[in-house]
This record gives C-alpha cells, structure tokens and sequence, in this order.
C-alpha cells in the first residue's frame, strides 16, 4: 500500500516541475522581451516579473525537481529488477537529459535576474519545447515499457517536434506582421 502511495506523490512532483519548467521560460520571455520596452514600462515590467520568476524558481520548480528525484528513486527501490530494462534505462537517460535541462534554466535564471542575457525570444520560445520533447519521451516509454515501440516514439518526437518549430516560426510571423 505504501509502493502506491509513493508513486502518487512522485507523479504529483513530476507535475508540478514540469508545469514550472513549462511557465518559467515563459517568463524568460517576458523578461527578454521587456528589456527592450521604453525605459518607464521596463522599470514596471523587470521587477514583476524578475519577482514572479523568483517565486516560480525557488518555491515550485526547484523544490518540485528535488521531490520528484527522492520519491522516484523511492518508486524504483520497490522495482530495482526495472534497471536492468531497456526501456527503464532510455526512460532514465531521458530525465537526465531533463535535469539538464533544469540545470541549463537555471543558467538563464540567474542571467535574467542579473539583467542580462544572451537569449532573444524566439530562441527561447524553441527551447521552451525541449522540455515538451522529453515529456513526451519519458511518458510514453513508462507507459509502453519496451524500445520496439520507442523506435515509433522516436519518429513521432522528430514529427512533433517539426510541428512545434512550424508553430513557432508561423507564430513569429504572425507577431512581426502585427
């Protein structure tokens, strides 16, 4: 009884970082694009959202990351014989790539925070979807359990990852047409 319970607060940790991944580089955004707002918007804008960010970071995403990593590795101690499952391992290659990730945001973070930055907003807007990428990797091989079908996976990320960046450049257009 406690293996379900356990699981069910993992799933609920893996939520709630990636709906912080999610919305923390839609804050990137934000505070990349009102460094290029008149000087009387970006001293309303950057605190706000230099604020927003901090809170996002440091009291959802970051304590949810650190969650999800004790009660996952919780889950696999009931079921070490899964680490020697092909799938477990592509699925545990894929949350490295994703703590990476986090990692890497947290990089832009504290460029954000200092007022600075080396990302422009569509760069940004791309990067948003490597973590919609790896959510999908991560999902699909837990639920399949084999690498026959992640072959299919694979395929289908390369798919939805060209109509994520045809979604990204049409909206671009869109926005410099407006």
């Amino acid at each position: 009884m406690a293996f379900e319970y356990i699981k069910a607060l993992h799933i609920i940790f893996i939520v709630t970082w990636f709906a912080g991944l999610f919305y923390i580089v839609r804050l990137f955004i934000y505070q990349v694009e009102s460094l290029n707002r008149p000087e009387a918007e970006r001293a309303i804008l950057k605190p706000q959202l230099d604020l927003m960010a901090y809170r996002l970071w440091y009291i959802i995403t970051w304590p949810s990351a650190i969650l999800t990593l004790i009660f996952g590795t919780w889950v696999l101690s009931y079921r070490w014989g899964y680490l020697e499952l092909p799938f477990m391992q592509a699925k545990l290659f894929f949350v490295i790539l994703l703590y990476g990730y986090h990692i890497a945001c947290h990089f832009i973070f504290k460029q954000l925070q200092s007022g600075t930055t080396t990302w422009t907003g569509t760069k940004l807007r791309i990067w948003n979807e490597a973590s919609t990428l790896l959510l999908f990797a991560i999902v699909f091989l837990i639920v399949l359990k084999n690498l026959v079908s992640m072959v299919w996976g694979i395929v289908g990320l390369l798919a939805l990852g060209i109509i994520l960046m045809s979604g990204i450049k049409l909206y671009k257009r869109i926005r410099e047409r407006n």
